[in-house]
């Protein structure tokens, strides 16, 4: 564990319920909070700490320990364990309103390839899609709210969440129940494709739904010199994949994105031998929920119809149980503005980008969004301008720490914008809050 060294930090010219304060004042404060060495450091070391040591999903035993000693250590009470490794901490008066910042903790199945004296420690597995950076800055996000927890009028939700790259974590952390009373969540995403102090999101869809299927589609095998004995499932499957670009093509509205792409196609092993049957699988991915379930439908459909035009017989799994479907990532209209509020206060006009294009790459994050307002956004977390920006998900992937700084300060400044704003003209969700969370 990384031991917690007890600092004097300066105090903030105003307060959380000084209405006369301005809010650039107080988001101003707290990015300068967040660049003392004794927070940037601080956070430099925790995420170092979790970089060497990647875990993947609902494996994260080591790295919900270091949160758990590092919350143990500023006093802030939580709950654990929260979906197998996960916790939700908790600062303020433990009573409502609730609004929650999030991190997502696993890593990836990787080899680090960069060399450098932090690298992955365990063979084969990476943080290669900076996890280890979101960690870090809720944790220094909670260092600096806490200072102000006697200020806060209502309760900032801590939401260390495992399983993220594909296992619905944020899915079960809400089956736990351990997020009924919070009325709003907030999220984001390092990108290595912004340079530091700047950040990028909309209003409404800014990341696809995304979804994956396999389909056996089972027939009569027999010699490839007398096809006329067998009942052929790559023939079959074949028209199936065809078919299934159709849905895209023909079927969906050109003004609403949509992606159906087949990326398994598995026969027989012999070339002069027509096999029993053929597995396919595939991702599809849409913007909006409407489109996403009429797309999985019509996969199915398709599937099944044109295999019986063959002859053949096909069933279709979607993995809802072992891979469920991720929603698309909608953001809440009216967090948009509280984000745009706050980031241009902090970071000035020309450093946030609200005019950027949504993505087909899909978030767990929009399950919460299911069922509360929920807003995501993309940090900048870019290196120096001579290098080459490399994707997430790469074994080169280098995180600039210098963005850890703005990334704590905006997810602090967020919750206390929030809380500050929520009696008047914020969403609140009705009808389900008790005393305590």
């Amino acid at each position: 564990m990384l031991p917690f060294v007890h600092h004097h930090f300066p105090s903030f010219s105003c307060t959380l319920t000084d209405s006369s304060s301005t809010p650039n004042h107080l988001i101003t404060n707290f990015l300068d909070t967040a660049k003392e060495p004794e927070v940037f450091d601080w956070m430099v070391k925790i995420r170092r700490k979790i970089h060497e040591n990647p875990e993947l999903g609902f494996e994260e035993f080591e790295t919900s320990e270091v949160i758990r000693a590092e919350l143990d250590q500023l006093g802030i009470p939580y709950n654990h364990p929260v979906a197998l490794t996960g916790l939700v901490g908790f600062i303020g008066t433990g009573r409502p309103p609730f609004v929650a910042i999030r991190a997502d903790m696993d890593a990836l199945p990787i080899q680090e390839m960069v060399e450098w004296e932090h690298k992955s420690k365990v063979p084969g597995k990476m943080h290669a899609c900076g996890h280890d950076a979101h960690v870090t800055m809720v944790l220094g996000a909670a260092k600096i709210l806490k200072m102000h927890e006697k200020e806060i009028k209502g309760t900032v939700v801590l939401v260390f969440q495992p399983g993220e790259e594909g296992f619905a974590g944020a899915k079960k952390i809400l089956e736990s129940g351990a997020l009924e009373n919070v009325s709003a969540i907030f999220g984001l995403h390092v990108t290595p494709e912004l340079p530091i102090g700047e950040v990028a999101s909309k209003s409404g869809p800014i990341l696809a739904g995304s979804g994956v299927f396999e389909a056996k589609i089972s027939g009569k095998g027999g010699h490839a010199a007398i096809p006329q004995h067998a009942i052929d499932p790559i023939v079959a499957a074949s028209h199936v994949v065809l078919s299934l670009q159709n849905l895209v093509s023909r079927e969906a509205d050109p003004l609403d994105p949509l992606v159906v792409t087949v990326g398994k196609f598995v026969g027989g092993d012999a070339l002069n031998v027509i096999p029993d049957s053929v597995t396919i699988g595939g991702t599809f991915r849409a913007f909006s929920r409407n489109s996403f379930n009429n797309v999985k439908q019509r996969i199915e459909e398709v599937i099944i119809k044109q295999a019986g035009l063959h002859r053949c017989n096909a069933t279709v799994d979607f993995f809802d149980e072992k891979h469920p479907s991720y929603p698309p990532t909608i953001n809440d209209g009216d967090l948009h503005e509280l984000f745009v509020d706050v980031a241009v206060d902090m970071l000035d006009t020309k450093n946030v980008h609200l005019d950027i294009e949504g993505a087909m790459g899909s978030e767990d994050f929009s399950f919460y969004q299911e069922v509360l307002p929920g807003y995501f956004f993309l940090l900048g977390m870019k290196n120096s301008s001579d290098e080459r920006a490399l994707s997430l998900h790469s074994p080169y992937l280098k995180i600039n720490e210098d963005g850890l700084s703005y990334g704590a300060a905006l997810h602090a400044s967020l919750a206390a914008s929030y809380l500050l704003d929520y009696p008047r003209n914020l969403p609140r969700v009705e009808g389900k809050f008790h005393d305590e969370l």
